[in-house]
């Protein structure tokens, strides 16, 4: 019962057949052999349009370079108060861009708020060299409490950073799941939505060190491939990358593992939901469901085995959390069985 992270999840086997296919003969480095190039491809094919794609090996360095693409003296990211970029990247935005600022904006569980997003945005204006300048919006697509942005959401996000002349990156590294629970296409919940530079996260949904920058502003993709060598990004055997996107991507692989993700997670969110010991703080959206529980039951669940954390209470969230009650984070993955799920299910209602 391995509800900690998606994070705990191992490789998919067919990721993992795809890497052993891989693994023989020779092939040329750095992202420039055949299979490299039919992956490049294949993302441009999966977004409808022409992309460059910069493979790197985590989702901070993926967030990071992103926003350092857009670097300028004085310039200020602006993202949600309790994003991933702003609280658990270790400062390494700011280290990658040399020193440029994160900004934190207000909004209810994970998700900017326009209106907090233009009051904020247009304090700063360009021209004044005491403040620092707008550089770049970053929105996370699933949020850190498992929200996600609609796209009408997006689109006044983006409304906002074209207004300002900033562009928009997008933090995916639940992106596949964000996608199946808008039931949507790459394409409408990115650039057709006014996304600049994605953050495409495979890991956390059955890669192993396989993420990418996908770029749609293709002028800038000169910069970032210096950037990313520069972070030490830029891996020699990439082909081993390579071979996990192309088998994450065949068949619909990655959208299918995204969809047994949201729908057990659903099915948890069903078990707490019909416990008299806990309570849904809100209604998960895509593989991240979130409990109030009282914390004499957490220790039985956790001492029968089942992991999973305690949480800070997010901003907007107004529910009622007792004094012996604490809120929890469940985290569901491509890994999780149906045993796992029954498991837990008779373990809570007992």
């Amino acid at each position: 019962m391995f509800f900690a992270s998606d994070n705990w999840a191992g490789a998919h086997p067919n990721i993992v057949a795809g890497l052993s296919g891989a693994a023989g003969g020779f092939s040329t480095a750095y992202g420039d052999g055949a299979l490299d190039q039919a992956v490049y491809q294949r993302f441009s094919e999966i977004f409808e349009r022409e992309v460059a794609v910069f493979f790197v090996a985590t989702g901070t360095a993926a967030n990071s370079l992103s926003l350092t693409t857009y670097n300028k003296p004085g310039g200020i990211s602006f993202c949600h108060r309790e994003s991933h970029v702003i609280e658990d990247e270790c400062g390494a935005p700011e280290y990658f861009s040399g020193g440029s600022r994160l900004c934190a904006i207000d909004g209810a569980l994970g998700k900017i708020d326009p209106h907090n997003l233009e009051n904020t945005i247009g304090r700063y204006a360009p021209e004044i060299v005491h403040w620092g300048r707008p550089m770049a919006v970053s929105i996370t697509q699933s949020t850190e409490v498992g929200t996600v942005y609609t796209l009408d959401e997006i689109d006044k996000i983006s409304a906002i950073a074209r207004h300002y002349k900033v562009p928009v990156h997008m933090d995916g590294a639940r992106f596949a799941n964000a996608l199946v629970a808008l039931d949507t296409t790459p394409a409408e919940m990115t650039w057709k939505r006014g996304v600049d530079i994605l953050s495409f996260g495979g890991t956390k949904n059955g890669c192993w060190c396989a993420e990418a920058i996908v770029l749609f502003d293709l002028d800038r993709a000169g910069e970032l491939a210096f950037l990313r060598k520069r972070a030490a990004q830029l891996f020699s055997k990439s082909r081993f990358v390579a071979a996990q996107f192309d088998a994450y991507f065949k068949d619909g692989l990655w959208l299918d593992t995204a969809r047994h993700a949201n729908a057990m997670a659903a099915r948890l969110a069903a078990a707490i939901e019909d416990s008299s010991s806990a309570s849904l703080a809100w209604l998960p959206q895509a593989n991240e469901v979130f409990a109030v529980m009282k914390k004499a039951e957490v220790e039985r669940l956790q001492a029968a085995g089942a992991a999973f954390y305690d949480w800070h209470r997010p901003l907007g969230f107004d529910g009622h959390i007792g004094e012996d009650e604490a809120l929890y984070r469940f985290v569901t993955s491509f890994a999780t069985t149906d045993k796992d799920l029954a498991q837990f299910e008779a373990l809570i209602a007992a």
